[in-house]
């Protein structure tokens, strides 16, 4: 069995994913890299092909019809064979001196009296014409250098998540916990930090820029013209993730520190979603964002009033053409403070 499985989703890549992949193989046999054709219509598939003949111990290439980035996710999990599982995305690459540390510690728990659910470590953003890069660190939030629970997560700041740059879980969870991502689905990595997290016990943090995260190609998803042009993908998700809380009440009853965190996590992928509708700015984005908040209020009315009434929910949601434009500018301090989008 191998240690570590890499799923690289793919659509179109062909100019990109090669510093992706050359960045993985330095992982050498404790790795498998999956690569996902997702349909694409370059020279994707045949670049995919060319290094499963070049390191056929290493890599395997998967074809498929387009399904979208959460299809590709699912297409690499069900061919993983290694302990653990990461998703890099195919402009994206990883640093070879974190790459070795991360390495060392998970040979180390493998195998352990406990078990390894979820490894987090840094991710850096690559951000086109940007000279200084922004790191998402994690040390203030999270033990260092320990295997620890739930209840020894501290508090994160406003805007700062796990995100799926920043996490490696253990294959066989995801496998357990049923995780399928919707197919032809934009945003849908906010799924897969958020489904899996009720099914996670032990957790461990590195403090260390493994992956970097690139930020500025033309027509990328995060792109916010973009986002808005994809809201009602935006939403979708978000919705999903309201129905999941609603859905595992019982089951995050029992422990506040990670029902707290996801409801943080919700909070600010509302935000989000409220942000985008009030930036499209026509009739039909302000009814959608109506919709949305009346949506989260008759699914649950307690996590509807912690999302409406706290600082954020208050803020997006203010009276009026003036109210909005506030909105916006608080947006756009975030941005510029964040380093996001």
């Amino acid at each position: 069995m191998k240690l570590l499985t890499f799923t690289v989703p793919c659509y179109n890549s062909g100019e990109y994913m090669g510093k992706c992949v050359d960045s993985l193989l330095a992982g050498g046999e404790d790795v498998e890299i999956i690569i996902v054709d997702d349909g694409s219509a370059d020279n994707t598939a045949a670049i995919a092909d060319a290094y499963e003949r070049k390191y056929p111990s290493i890599v395997k290439a998967v074809h498929k019809e387009n399904g979208g980035h959460g299809s590709a996710v699912n297409a690499g999990l069900e061919q993983a064979s290694g302990l653990y599982f990461k998703v890099v995305d195919s402009d994206d690459w990883v640093k070879e001196s974190a790459y070795e540390e991360i390495l060392a510690v998970l040979r180390e728990l493998a195998g352990g009296e406990k078990v390894l659910d979820m490894l987090v470590s840094n991710f850096v953003y690559e951000k086109e014409g940007e000279k200084k890069n922004k790191v998402m660190r994690y040390r203030h939030a999270l033990p260092e250098d320990e295997l620890f629970t739930w209840d020894k997560v501290r508090h994160f700041h406003k805007g700062q998540y796990i995100l799926m740059h920043s996490v490696i879980f253990r294959t066989k969870l995801l496998k357990e916990c049923g995780l399928k991502l919707p197919e032809h689905m934009f945003y849908v990595d906010n799924l897969f930090v958020f489904e899996p997290l009720p099914f996670v016990r032990n957790m461990y943090y590195i403090d260390v820029n493994f992956y970097r995260y690139y930020i500025g190609r033309e027509g990328q998803s995060v792109n916010e013209t973009i986002m808005i042009s994809r809201i009602d993908q935006q939403i979708a998700v978000n919705k999903r993730m309201v129905d999941y809380m609603t859905e595992n009440k019982a089951k995050l009853k029992n422990n506040k520190k990670m029902r707290t965190y996801m409801t943080n996590y919700l909070e600010i992928i509302t935000t989000v979603s409220s942000i985008l509708l009030i930036r499209g700015g026509t009739e039909e984005h302000l009814q959608k964002k109506k919709e949305l908040w009346d949506y989260i209020k008759q699914k649950d009315r307690m996590l509807y009033n912690r999302l409406r009434y706290g600082i954020l929910g208050s803020s997006m949601n203010l009276p009026g053409k003036g109210g909005r434009k506030i909105s916006v500018e608080g947006y756009r301090i975030c941005q510029r403070f964040f380093k996001f989008n």
